[in-house]
């Protein structure tokens, strides 16, 4: 075992003691009303001794947060997690996957507003429409494990431009790389455009027609679709154009690229987290996994 202050540390959950104990404070009281419900639900009513009395956690609500970080972080073991707090692997198995939920149903935070939460496409558009931002749209394959021989569905996750087993995310930042929403993840089999328009953005296009999404080449329907709110970059142009014209589509591409490459930054902060490097747990829980992180990065590049 080690000091309890020591897997606090910064090097290990990824986010400052001050962003820490932020998160305790937001969620100790949702964490306490799962377990709870939970309780209820096996006992099949309401509860007929005092509150405070049975069982008790072995971890406090502070260590489960730090050990489900550093899992997330680093990914280490659950039973490395067990011999660096003196416990059993399952109650560290136990711990993580009831705070991982919590983390994931935070949202994402509005810059500058720290009371407010963004928690669907939707309220990202209605904010961008509202505060008049330009916003930044990519796509970002995470390798899963193959699923099992003979099970249906197989091919849908073999990415045709990794050629990898995968599962692909959507991400949309602001100008300053701030990360606004992740999507619920798609197999990585399906297009950038269709997992876009799986998300709802059509309709969110329609809703708010005042707002303009940087994207890459990859998104060229929905520029179609959209003409004016899906930006893309300039179409190369033909090859007997006068020099003049392939100068300034030069210029015209590198200016899309730079106001676009945010993105491509709130992309790297989510991937210098360990778990999102190569994902080899379950697969249906990397879609909470991804928004379970994405979360306290929101929180770091919103105030930073």
């Amino acid at each position: 075992m080690v000091r309890r202050e020591v897997p606090s540390h910064q090097l290990f959950t990824g986010i400052s003691r001050h962003h820490l104990s932020g998160l305790v404070e937001e969620l100790a009281q949702p964490g306490q009303a799962a377990v709870e419900g939970r309780r209820h639900e096996a006992r099949g009513g309401a509860r007929q001794r005092a509150a405070g009395a049975g069982a008790r956690h072995q971890l406090v609500f502070v260590d489960r947060l730090v050990a489900t970080l550093i899992h997330l972080r680093h990914d280490l073991p659950h039973a490395v997690l067990g011999l660096l707090f003196g416990l059993d692997r399952s109650t560290i198995t136990r711990a993580v996957g009831e705070v991982r939920v919590l983390l994931a149903q935070r949202g994402w935070v509005v810059p500058g507003q720290p009371g407010l939460r963004l928690r669907s496409l939707a309220d990202v558009f209605a904010y961008a429409q509202a505060e008049g931002i330009e916003l930044r749209l990519d796509a970002t394959e995470i390798q899963v494990r193959r699923p099992v021989a003979g099970r249906g569905g197989r091919r849908a996750f073999v990415s045709g431009k990794k050629k990898q087993n995968t599962m692909k995310a959507t991400v949309i930042a602001d100008h300053r790389g701030r990360t606004l929403w992740t999507d619920a993840l798609r197999p990585g089999r399906m297009h950038d455009v269709t997992a876009a328009r799986n998300e709802g953005i059509a309709i969110c296009f329609q809703n708010f027609p005042d707002v303009e999404v940087l994207m890459d080449d990859g998104y060229l329907g929905l520029r179609r679709d959209h003409p004016g709110q899906a930006i893309t970059p300039p179409r190369k142009p033909n090859k007997s154009a006068l020099p003049r014209v392939h100068a300034r589509w030069e210029r015209d591409r590198h200016a899309h690229s730079s106001d676009r490459i945010t993105v491509e930054h709130a992309l790297a902060d989510h991937e210098r987290w360990k778990q999102l490097t190569r994902w080899t747990h379950r697969r249906d829980r990397l879609p909470a996994t991804y928004q379970a992180i994405a979360g306290p990065v929101s929180d770091r590049t919103a105030t930073g």
